[in-house]
Parts: C-alpha cells; structure tokens; sequence
C-alpha cells in the first residue's frame, strides 16, 4: 500500500518524521507540499520560499518519498492573480509554478517526481489543458526520459501500474 501525504508548507517536516519512522512505507508529497498564500502567508512567497525549500530539500532525503507536482493552482497557494475567472494562460502558469517544480525536482530527481492532475480544485485557478500545458513548458528543457518519468514512468512504479503502462 502507498500513503499519499496532503499537507500545507509548515508540516512538511512531519512527513520527513512519518518517512524516518516507517522507511519500508511508500510516501508521496502531494502539491509539492502546498505553499500556503493565504491569510498570515498572503503575499510572502517569495519570503517564505527558502523555508519551504529546506523542507522540500530535508524531506528529499527519505529515499521512501516521492513529491507529486501540482496543486499550485489551489486557493491555498494564491499565486499570482490565479481565480476562477483570470482565464490565466499557460505561460503566465509556467512562469508562477516553475520556482516550486524545477526545486522538488532538483531535490527528488525525475525518477520519484510525478506530474498530477489535482481537478477539479486546481479548476479554481486553471482550465485542465491549460494547466498541463505549463507543466509542459516547464518540461521542455528536459530529455525524453525525464519527461517519461515526470509524466507517466515515476508514478506507474509508485502505484504499481507498470503493466497497465506496457500494454
């Protein structure tokens, strides 16, 4: 069995303990652990980014977690001007989601990183084309291999669908 772990930016730390404790159990970080842009985190992104990547770059090391990348279209996250009714395109999402993708990459690797689709939340920020389209954008400078990983290969071995994928 897998444990998909939905929590916001300031209990990512817990999961790093949860991974420590149980290394046999397959974990994955669900929205690149939800970087909070509401409330008392509204409009400090940028101020808040290096805690959030420690805890990215700490958590890395339980090699039982992967990181799922998405769910920055979420109200959770307020990045940018995203809302129901921006219609924002892929580009503007792309440039808004990079920082957060390219780290949880760079800090898992392509091989226990994965792509997700997190509709219909992620409606609230972007139409389903749109979204995958700025992941796509945020892949292009990668090989065909990583992208295989990033969009199909890391979670066919987390949830054990290899075969679904062979054929």
């Amino acid at each position: 069995m897998t444990f998909d772990a939905w929590v916001l930016k300031p209990q990512i730390a817990h999961v790093t303990s949860l991974a420590r404790a149980f290394p046999d159990q397959p974990i994955v970080l669900d929205h690149v652990g939800t970087p909070l842009g509401l409330g008392v985190y509204k409009g400090r992104h940028q101020e808040r980014f290096s805690a959030w990547r420690a805890a990215i770059n700490e958590l890395s090391t339980c090699p039982n977690v992967m990181v799922k990348l998405g769910g920055l279209a979420m109200p959770f996250c307020a990045l940018g001007d995203l809302g129901p009714d921006t219609h924002t395109d892929a580009e503007t999402l792309a440039r808004l989601f990079r920082p957060y993708v390219e780290t949880s990459i760079k800090a898992f690797g392509t091989h226990r990183a994965m792509f997700e689709s997190n509709f219909p939340v992620d409606r609230w920020g972007a139409d389903y084309a749109t979204l995958w389209n700025a992941f796509k954008l945020i892949a292009s400078g990668a090989s065909p291999e990583e992208r295989h990983e990033l969009f199909a290969g890391a979670a066919a071995r987390f949830y054990h669908i290899e075969k679904l994928l062979a054929g």
